[in-house]
Parts: C-alpha cells; structure tokens; sequence
C-alpha cells in the first residue's frame, strides 16, 4: 500500500473518530501514531511519540497562549466584561438598534482582552440579551447580533486561533496579530453598519435607547480606560517591537493582576479561580496541539501534501482560483464541523500548498482564521449561535439561525477584499520593527 493512500485512509478513520464523539486531540494522536508506525520502523515511531509531547510543550513562542489566557480569566472573573458593555451602551445605545451594536462593539472590546470567540459571546450575551427583551427588540436580530459579535474573538488580538496557527506553521504570531488588526477592524464596521441598516429598513427591529451627552460618553471611559490602555500597550508593543509576543502576554497577565488589584477587584479566590480555569483551557489546548504534531508528522511522511500540490499544479489554475476554492471547502467543512478539527485537518495540506504556490503565511493564517470565524455563525453546527441560544431559553435556535443570515450576507461581502487586497493583510506585518 503506497503512502498516499495511508494517509487518505488515516484522514478517513480519523473523521470516523471524530464522528463517534472522540476528543479531536486524542483521536489525532492517535491515528498519527498508527499510520507512523505503518510508515516508519517500529522503534523510530515509539521515539518520536516519546519526543514530540515535549518539544510542543517546551516551544516558547507557545509560552503566549497561557499567558493571554490568565490575562482573559483575570479580567473576567473581575467583572470587567460589564464595564465594557456600559461603556459601548453609552457611545453606541442612543441610535437606533444602539443596542445591538453595542453588543457587537462591546465583543470587539472584550474579544481583545479574551481573544476567544465562545466567551466572548457568552460574556456580552449575558449583559445584553435580557437589556435588548427589555427595550423590545426582535429576538432574532438581538441573538443574531451577540452571535456574529462574538465570532469575532477568534480575529482581534490575542487570539488563541492565531498562536495555535503560529506555532503550527512556525509563524511569527506577533506577524500574525499584525495581521489581523485592520481585517478584525473592517469586520467590526461592516457588523455596525449591518445593524444599523436593518434597523434603518425596518425600525422594530430595535428602538432607539436613551441620548446621552458626549460628556457623560467620556466620564464612561473612567470604568475601564486602564483596561484599554493595557491591551493597546501589550498589542501595540509587538507591532512596534518593543518586545515579542511571548513578553506581551506576561505584559497582558501581570498588567490585568495589578489593575484588578488597584481596582480593588481582586481577590485570593477569583485569583485562584483564575489560574485553575487557565490551567484548565490551557491543558486542554496543549492536548489538541501534542495530537496536532503527532498526526502532522504522519501527514508529511506519507508525502500527501506533495501529491496534492501536484495534483493542482496539473490543474494550471491560477492561484487565486486554488484559493478560492479552499474557501469554499473552508465553508462546507464549517456547516458540519468545528473549528478547530477544521484548522487542524487542513493545515497539513492546505498551508504547504499555498506555500507553494507564493502565498503569504500571515494572509493565509488571518484568512483561515476568518473562515473559521465566519464558519461559528453558519448553520446547522455555528458554535457562537449555540452559546446564544443556550444564554436564553426563550430563544429557539432556529431563530438564532435566522438572525445571523444578514450577517453572514456582509461577510461573503467582505471576505474578498481580504483574498484580492492582500494589503489588508501583509501592510501591517511589513511597518514592523
């Protein structure tokens, strides 16, 4: 049996795997370790089993993931998830469906402190869907504004689906986050601008909330103006690089301690909290990646990537061609399964691919991402409309689905501009010191 078809064959098992309910990082352990054992002497197959738990485990640039999520856990189990939503409510709430764009501005604000998509929308989910019944908002438009919020965290910086494409692919991630800045920018104003349309075309959706002075909109800020400041610090220091991105997330985790300690917030048991729920996602994390290196050596041993990249080379498309149709499979995969199996199975092959054909590993990574973000609000598997529907049991899930299409409508108007303006992308990761 050629290599080739081992490697189509372990891909088969392990989407098998994963359909029974099997956590996507054991099954591609061990499927990894099958299909090496079939490839490589015995010996050679146990030693690299034995080797690679530590070289995931001890690769530094990984040392950022902890570190952004004790900042995250911090800032949450303090309470500053509220302060961010009055804030947006009191710049955004007065125009009409202000509600709901503050909840679409305040996960962009929470997103940049979490980076992951799933509390983000939980977070705000929880402050704003029981303000948005209140004021008589249509329950479809509100849940369907938490949700495409929400899937921002995955984009804005730290981002936890950025570091793991990183370390992945040997990426710089402060490139990475980069990179992300001015699409994670477009996506937030596209999103405003949809909820603003719709209210504008049909005014019940959401009513206008009480007019504040632009005075009161900048006392607001006291709440929280150290917690922005200390994202744009540890964020801003990359791009400038005054230091890496490592060092950012210990500037993010000891920053989000001592301002919670100064703002009296902290205490010995959320501290405490804090950590453990850190160590929690954080092993749980490091789990998928141990399984992620294991199965990756199985892939390249079985030259599957190189067949493939042979395989479009005969089809003489351009590569943009090739590109979009990546992202079509991105988008079908995501309609029956989560993101990070998603990014996991196709960085095997797809990221050689690319590579390959002359394409920026910053670009592809921030374009996956978005893929990926795009795929947590698409029927019938979105995890982000999931996370709503359970914040409030009135709330059918098909009533999530429906309140998501117009925003997923403005991301198949945006995503382009990403693809065929790399710009948008690369400018950024260039200007870097």
């Amino acid at each position: 049996m050629s290599p080739v078809i081992i490697g189509l064959l372990g891909f088969a098992i392990l989407f098998v795997l994963l359909g029974s309910g099997m956590s996507i990082g054991f099954a591609m352990g061990l499927i990894g370790f099958l299909g090496m054992c079939l490839l490589y002497p015995l010996p050679a197959a146990v030693a690299k089993m034995a080797i690679t738990p530590y070289h995931a485990i001890a690769n530094y640039s990984l040392a950022v993931l902890p570190l952004f999520l004790l900042m995250a856990h911090v800032i949450f189990q303090c309470g500053f998830g509220k302060d961010l939503f009055k804030v947006a409510g009191k710049w955004l709430g007065h125009m009409r469906g202000g509600l709901a764009m503050t909840s679409i501005g305040a996960c962009a604000a929470f997103a940049a402190v979490s980076g992951t998509s799933l509390a983000t929308a939980a977070t705000v989910g929880l402050l704003a869907l029981p303000e948005m019944k209140k004021r008589g908002y249509d329950p479809g438009f509100a849940a369907g504004s938490v949700a495409a919020g929400g899937s921002i965290g995955a984009l804005i910086p730290p981002s936890g689906t950025l570091i793991i494409y990183g370390v992945l692919t040997e990426t710089s991630i402060g490139k990475l986050f980069a990179g992300a800045v001015i699409p994670a920018i477009i996506t937030v104003i596209s999103y405003l601008a949809t909820a603003w349309f719709l209210c504008w075309i049909k005014p019940s959706l959401g009513p206008r909330g009480e007019k504040v002075s632009f005075k009161e909109k900048v006392v607001s800020l006291k709440d929280c103006w150290e917690l922005i400041l200390l994202v744009c610090f540890s964020i801003g220091g990359i791009i400038l690089g005054w230091f890496t991105a490592t060092e950012a997330g210990g500037v993010g985790a000891g920053g989000a301690i001592l301002l919670s300690t100064l703002r009296r917030r902290l205490t010995w048991k959320k501290l405490f909290l804090a950590f453990e729920d850190t160590m929690r996602t954080t092993g749980m994390i490091y789990g998928i990646i141990i399984g992620a290196f294991i199965f990756n050596y199985f892939v390249a041993k079985t030259t599957l990537p190189q067949a493939v990249g042979e395989w479009v080379a005969a089809l003489a498309a351009p590569p943009m061609v090739i590109v979009s149709i990546i992202v079509v499979i991105y988008i079908l995969l995501a309609v029956v399964m989560e993101g990070p199996s998603i990014q996991l199975l196709t960085l095997p092959i797809f990221f050689p691919l690319l590579m390959g054909l002359g394409f920026d590993p910053v670009w592809f990574g921030v374009i996956q991402v978005r893929l990926l973000e795009i795929g947590l609000i698409v029927p019938p598997l979105g995890m982000c409309m999931f996370v709503v529907a359970g914040l409030d049991k009135e709330i059918p899930l098909t009533t999530v689905y429906r309140g998501c299409i117009s925003f997923l409508v403005i991301d198949i108007v945006t995503m382009p501009i990403f693809m065929w303006w790399p710009k948008t992308v690369t400018w950024l990761p260039s200007v870097m010191k």
